[in-house]
């Protein structure tokens, strides 16, 4: 199972798990990297470690104060979804209750449902710093993790769907039904509670994203809008596609069956898949056809293209188009 979600003994956490965690004292670890000054923007991730979630959350307020000093009119805004709070946690809660309550689903019954949920399963909060890190180093677009943190509705939708599957695992299916309804709402984004999500996970401006009930997507793995892993309409059962880890998938490319896209594969914007792809192929085309499995020039072993962004490097082993 990816590590984004949680193990079947973590499924089952009880509500007074937040109340629980503040008296936790983990093992003595190395101190965290120091704080950057607020005026500084982090350009890169820091090595993995146990510290990464103190280490991007100092920068996330960082970025706020800077933000909030430059632009009075966000200065309220940033108050009250970042600096107000004492850790991540509790800002993504906040700031996603508020996104995704309504009239009757009230922002107060989100956020201490959102915040319990996340201070019983740990494998949650990595997978949130995880995401925080491939949004910062994959996305040029994205200029600090404050601003992924507060704008990137790709980002805000996973988060959602992690806590979802949670309650579907706790047998709280209606609650995780409600809680996808509002997602597919808010943000455009359509997950089955279901469906199993690693962590690393891009969705890249994600509008148009449908991810089915049977479906596995591994770690680092980086999806563009309109992407459709669904079924094919006729089979019941275990019926969606099941994506590996580093897979890159181009903007509007459609993957449907109980098919396998192997390790480190690309699939084309555009494509239909409807076969498996083999690790480190990339596929293209309506119906979709494999461009074998070569490295272009300059490319290493372990580069994969769900991190390394490289959305065009086939068309030279096949093709002389040229602009």
């Amino acid at each position: 199972m990816p590590a984004g979600q949680p193990h079947a003994h973590e499924a089952g956490g009880g509500g007074g798990a937040a109340a629980n965690h503040s008296n936790h004292h983990p093992a003595a670890r190395s101190p965290p990297p120091p704080a950057l000054p607020a005026e500084v923007v982090p350009a890169y991730p820091p090595p993995e470690s146990e510290d990464d979630e103190t280490w991007v959350w100092t920068q996330i307020k960082a970025e706020a104060r800077r933000d909030a000093d430059a632009e009075p009119a966000l200065a309220s805004f940033l108050y009250a979804t970042v600096l107000s709070h004492p850790s991540l946690p509790r800002s993504l809660s906040f700031h996603l209750a508020n996104k995704l309550c309504s009239s009757t689903l009230l922002s107060t019954l989100l956020y201490d449902l959102f915040l319990a949920t996340l201070a019983a399963h740990p494998s949650l909060r990595a997978a949130v710093v995880a995401d925080l890190l491939a949004a910062r180093s994959r996305d040029p677009a994205c200029v600090g993790f404050s601003h992924c943190l507060l704008n990137y509705k790709g980002f805000l939708a996973i988060q959602a769907h992690r806590i979802a599957h949670v309650l579907w695992a706790q047998q709280r299916r209606p609650l995780a039904l409600a809680l996808q309804s509002r997602v597919a709402d808010v943000f455009a984004v359509d997950i089955h509670p279901a469906a199993v999500v690693g962590k690393g996970i891009l969705l890249d401006h994600a509008t148009g994203v449908v991810i089915g009930e049977t479906a596995v997507v591994g770690d680092n793995v980086s999806i563009l809008h309109h992407v459709t892993l669904g079924g094919t309409g006729k089979a019941v059962g275990d019926r969606h596609p099941k994506i590996g880890d580093g897979v890159l998938i181009g903007a509007g490319a459609t993957i449907l069956g109980n098919v396998k896209i192997g390790a480190g594969a690309k699939i084309g914007a555009g494509s239909v898949v409807l076969i498996d792809v083999p690790a480190r192929s990339t596929a293209v085309g309506n119906p979709a056809r494999l461009i074998g499995g070569k490295k272009s020039e300059g490319e290493k072993d372990e580069d994969m293209p769900g991190e390394s962004m490289d959305h065009t490097s086939f068309i030279r082993q096949w093709s002389d188009y040229t602009i």
